[in-house]
């Protein structure tokens, strides 16, 4: 794979399900002992949740974020173990996925990732407990005519631009529920409330992002050979001081999903690691020039081994 351009991607909160990651724990011991290893670093049984839910259980923000993250780092080692010959020139992450993208790309060990996303999910689900607030899904409407929409309502803001004609917006229910009354009667094809427990990537994040400033502030984020592109500018990230930066605000500002896709024009080989396959849709709908294969169960290392072998 030494001829291709591959980018690592995965998977944020909301792709939580129950049993995810189950079948890799079965079928590897670097997966299994993955999530041993999360286990013992947590001092609790969160293999349990994830393997056995409830749904309910696993969607509260403190176990869906390290949830995924596990799930997602135990793919990748076992794929790193199966394919060590193929090595990513990019590695990037939809919002809770970028801290998967820091581990896979080197620049945290899986411990550090570990605390760092325990203590983000925390100050997220505290930030939702002070103050109630949801997010909607706008499809079939131009991303330029939904921020001219909402400029004059109070309490709602573009939470994700995630491909063309999906836009996410977050903020206060009664915020939202103008939003999605007025962009509904301006020609949106749908408005989709979705089922979270804040307002994400808006200013009703603040307390989350302050307190997550002191983490990410000490966290041993190393230098990488591998490219990042943060959710925040939609774009390439060099420095640490930069990366640092960038985790802090992701908190509180719009996941630039769509356009960090479209920076990534070389990539002649997208893999999406982790439960779901919505980073593979996305970039369907974004129109990615790279072809885009998901990682979700074992025998999903079976195609990209029959890509390999070709290259």
């Amino acid at each position: 794979m030494k001829n291709k351009k591959i980018a690592f991607v995965f998977p944020g909160q909301g792709a939580q399900y129950p049993g995810m990651g189950k079948e890799f724990a079965a079928s590897f011991s670097i997966a299994k002992e993955t999530f041993e290893e999360a286990d013992e670093i947590l001092r609790e049984n969160l293999s349990r949740i994830v393997f056995e839910g409830p749904q309910e259980f696993l969607t509260k923000t403190l176990y869906s974020q390290l949830g995924i993250f596990v799930t997602s780092a135990a793919i990748f080692r076992v794929f790193q173990e199966q394919m060590p010959e193929m090595t990513p020139a990019i590695s990037s992450g939809l919002s809770l996925g970028e801290y998967t993208a820091l581990f896979a790309s080197g620049r945290l060990s899986f411990q550090e990732t570990l605390l760092l996303v325990k203590e983000r999910a925390r100050l997220m689900n505290e930030a939702c407990e002070k103050t109630v607030g949801t997010m909607a899904a706008v499809l079939g409407f131009p991303s330029e005519e939904i921020e001219k929409a909402i400029q004059g309502i109070s309490g709602v803001w573009v939470a994700n631009y995630n491909c063309p004609g999906q836009v996410v917006i977050s903020g206060t229910k009664i915020g939202v529920e103008k939003a999605s009354l007025l962009l509904k009667e301006k020609g949106a094809k749908r408005v989709i409330p979705l089922e979270v427990h804040g307002a994400f990537h808006s200013p009703l994040m603040e307390s989350a992002e302050k307190g997550l400033f002191a983490f990410v502030k000490i966290a041993p984020i190393q230098e990488s050979k591998i490219q990042f592109v943060m959710n925040v500018t939609g774009d390439f990230v060099h420095s640490i001081e930069e990366i640092r930066k960038n985790l802090v605000s992701q908190v509180t500002h719009c996941v630039r999903w769509e356009q960090g896709i479209r920076k990534m024009e070389e990539v002649e080989l997208f893999l999406e690691m982790g439960p779901g396959k919505t980073l593979s849709g996305l970039n369907r709908k974004i129109g990615a020039l790279g072809q885009t294969l998901s990682i979700e169960k074992p025998s999903d290392l079976d195609p990209i081994g029959a890509v390999c072998s070709n290259c």
